[in-house]
This record gives C-alpha cells, sequence and structure tokens, in this order.
C-alpha cells in the first residue's frame, strides 16, 4: 500500500491523558439489559501536548452490567481548558473481566489493569476556536479503574 492509499489502515497519534475522580455509585437495580448503576464523577485532570484541563464536578458515567462480566459504560463531563475553554466529552466504553474480577470491581476493590478489557470511543464538542478539530475527528482510547479514579488515555485516529 501506497501513503496516498485512502483505504489504508488508520494510524494513532497521541491527545490525552484523563484522570477522573469518581464518588460511590447509585445502584439502580436490574431491569431487562442488565444491572444499572450512576457513578458520579467528581473532578480530575486532563494533560495534552501543549494544554492541560480540569474534569468538572457533575458529570456522571451511566452503567450498565450486559452479563457478569461485561458493562457497557456511558461517560458525560465537562472539561476545562488552562485557557478557559470548555469541553463536552461524551465516552462510550466496554469493561469486560472474569466474573470474579468484575465483582471485585463492582465492589470497589483494586484489580489488576492486566486481567479487565477496557476500550473506549470518547467524543468531543467545544466552541473553541483552538480546539474545533476534536469536533471533527474520532478518537479511541483505553482505560484502568481504580477504586475513586478512572485513568484512560486517549488517541486520535489520523
Amino acid at each position: 500500500m501506497s501513503d496516498n492509499d485512502p483505504l489504508a489502515p488508520p494510524t494513532l497519534s497521541h491527545f490525552a491523558e484523563v484522570a477522573v475522580d469518581v464518588g460511590q455509585p447509585l445502584v439502580l437495580g436490574r431491569g431487562p439489559q442488565g444491572l444499572r448503576r450512576v457513578v458520579p464523577i467528581l473532578g480530575g485532570t486532563a494533560r495534552g501536548e501543549g494544554w492541560t484541563a480540569r474534569v468538572l464536578p457533575g458529570g456522571a458515567d451511566f452503567q450498565r452490567f450486559a452479563t457478569e462480566g461485561c458493562s457497557v459504560l456511558d461517560a458525560r463531563y465537562g472539561l476545562e481548558t488552562d485557557a478557559g475553554d470548555l469541553i463536552y466529552v461524551q465516552n462510550h466504553a466496554v469493561r469486560a473481566a472474569a466474573p470474579e474480577v468484575m465483582a471485585r470491581l463492582m465492589r470497589g476493590e483494586p484489580v489488576q489493569p492486566s486481567e479487565v478489557y477496557f476500550r473506549c470511543t470518547p467524543s468531543f464538542e467545544t466552541d473553541s476556536p483552538a480546539l474545533r478539530w476534536i469536533t471533527e475527528r474520532l478518537f479511541v482510547g483505553c482505560g484502568v479503574r481504580h477504586p475513586s479514579q478512572v485513568v484512560m488515555r486517549f488517541f486520535v485516529l489520523a
């Protein structure tokens, strides 16, 4: 394949490291599509090349445990950069592990990151002229869940 091939596999470029501080989950119970939880987002930090931001409190991670070993996540929160730009983040994720590992995660216990598949597809909205490009790209990421924090690394598909 040549560099001019429009169907060549995309490459990944680092975009940001994000650490989201989370509170205690609110368990909403089991419905026809699985167990539902809402995890409050309390704050955190984000750092990319040439910029930093804080995670604004007030967001949440809406979780659905489809099976004992797989959860589907939909986190929504805001960032405020040091330059004062506001960014809305919506991050869809899949977190999968052996049922006993997932049970430990649900109890808030630490687990080895290598025991959990955690991949995500964040999207961004902003009216910042300097960051508008992030609304026009696709991103993927990976994450690690700690008892009171989620750490993620986001990449832009080039």
